[in-house]
């Protein structure tokens, strides 16, 4: 995903309902005429990501709440770097700052990771693709945040390709079996993967004339077997056990893809503060 989301509105809608729900009782302490400015400080070196939804958390809490930015989607930041400027009623920073941070926070810190596995694997062919193991009801968020660090989107959800998986192939009766159902009811240009456990089910699948197969579990070795037997008629993809410790001897493998549910999964905010310059 290159482009941003359509579903920013609502997503944002959704965040404010939790958080403000029928007002902000503490920020109804300062006088409704007050003014002030702020400014968006980083803690910590990152990828900055979500500026559209932090824009989008102030344009439904108060449109004369104005934000300048100093860095975008995808630029490496800086600790104590200024990242942009608000201006407006200080009732509306107040009340929209947590929903705004939470959104840039989180963004940030996926991009980050997502980064962080892309540089683990530069010099090699393997593409890092994330998977659907995302925070519930921010997935296409998440993913606009992997491409921002230089990651690739899997598939968006089960609507959109076709990944047999083992309950899968236990329920259709076999791996040939269910690529057969699979080539046969797959809408034009829908990918169809399959995932295989070793190298038995490397070579059915091949016969069975599979051109993207998912290696679960499989170690370095194992996935240097694989493309060796593969032979180039298949893209491969690796995943599980792979973490940022061991990604690059995997990557050496000379698979194709791997797909690390962790830059989504397990992913932690990075560190941001909003501080209140004057008001008045």
């Amino acid at each position: 995903m290159t482009n941003l989301p359509d579903d920013i509105p609502e997503t944002v809608r959704r965040a404010l309902a939790e958080d403000v729900g029928a007002g902000d009782l503490t920020a109804a302490l300062i006088p409704a005429d007050t003014q002030a400015e702020a400014q968006v400080v980083t803690r910590q070196p990152a990828i900055l990501c979500g500026t559209a939804w932090f824009d989008e958390v102030f344009r439904q809490v108060d449109e004369r709440v104005s934000v300048a930015w100093n860095a975008r989607d995808g630029d490496a930041i800086q600790a104590e770097q200024i990242l942009c400027a608000l201006r407006g009623p200080a009732r509306s920073l107040l009340t929209g700052e947590r929903a705004a941070l939470n959104f840039l926070q989180l963004l940030s810190g996926t991009a980050t990771l997502a980064r962080k596995y892309v540089d683990a694997v530069r010099g090699t062919r393997a593409v890092i693709l994330d998977t659907r193991k995302t925070i519930p009801g921010l997935r296409r968020a998440q993913k606009y945040a992997v491409t921002c660090g230089g990651g690739q989107n899997h598939r968006m959800g089960l609507y959109d390709a076709i990944l047999i998986k083992e309950n899968h192939i236990a329920a259709a009766g076999s791996i040939a079996a269910a690529l057969s159902a699979a080539k046969a009811s797959a809408p034009k240009g829908v990918t169809v993967e399959i995932e295989v456990e070793n190298l038995a089910q490397l070579r059915e699948a091949i016969e069975a004339g599979a051109k993207h197969i998912l290696l679960d579990n499989f170690s370095a070795e194992e996935l240097k077997a694989a493309v060796q037997k593969t032979e180039g008629r298949a893209k491969l993809e690796a995943s599980g056990g792979i973490h940022l410790g061991n990604i690059h001897a995997f990557a050496e493998t000379g698979v194709d893809f791997i797909s690390i549910g962790d830059i989504t999964k397990n992913v932690g905010a990075v560190d941001l503060s909003l501080r209140f310059r004057r008001h008045g």
